[in-house]
């Protein structure tokens, strides 16, 4: 809490992409909403796009991020209930200082599997949290895994294909 001329103000942090974020919670221009989903904090307020909104009803996966080690869609996540934790999102897969592309991305990009990219960000972190959690997966569980993300685009084999070569070759990245 801060305190401001007798009032008390809410303040979050976050942990995004290994960047610490202190934001207040308010209706300034400087401050978010209380009503503030993840997806907007990170897209209006933090800028980092890479996650995408499709439905904004939880129904298609665009908007996953890792959350605490586990995917979580942004578009139903107040931001206000993520106080503390530590979010990954898709601009923080890659090196960034060599650009590297993660196992996923790299996987992703070999196999073909994806097309006009709007919900490739969502279905590659949910396959990265996967793959964190179960390094060997069969293709049933990565169906189950991925089976909340909608995408009519692209072949789901090649997201498959995609996911079981990265765990082949290990998966993971340092964090």
């Amino acid at each position: 809490m801060i305190q401001t001329k007798n009032r008390q103000k809410k303040a979050i942090t976050l942990t995004v992409n290994g960047n610490l974020h202190k934001l207040n919670i308010g209706d300034q221009p400087h401050e978010i909403s209380p009503s503030y989903t993840l997806a907007q904090t990170l897209r209006e307020t933090l800028g980092l796009t890479g996650t995408k909104v499709g439905c904004d009803q939880g129904a298609c996966g665009s908007c996953t991020v890792i959350m605490d080690g586990k995917p979580v869609l942004s578009c139903m996540t107040l931001a206000i209930e993520c106080h503390g934790s530590k979010i990954t999102t898709i601009e923080g897969l890659a090196d960034s200082i060599t650009g590297k592309l993660h196992p996923v991305q790299d996987s992703f990009v070999k196999h073909s599997a994806f097309q006009c990219g709007f919900c490739t960000p969502g279905i590659i972190m949910a396959s990265k949290s996967l793959l964190d959690r179960d390094p060997s997966p069969d293709p049933h569980h990565v169906k189950e895994a991925l089976s909340g993300h909608y995408c009519r685009c692209i072949s789901h084999y090649q997201v498959v294909e995609a996911v079981m070569d990265a765990a082949d070759k290990g998966g993971q990245a340092d964090e």
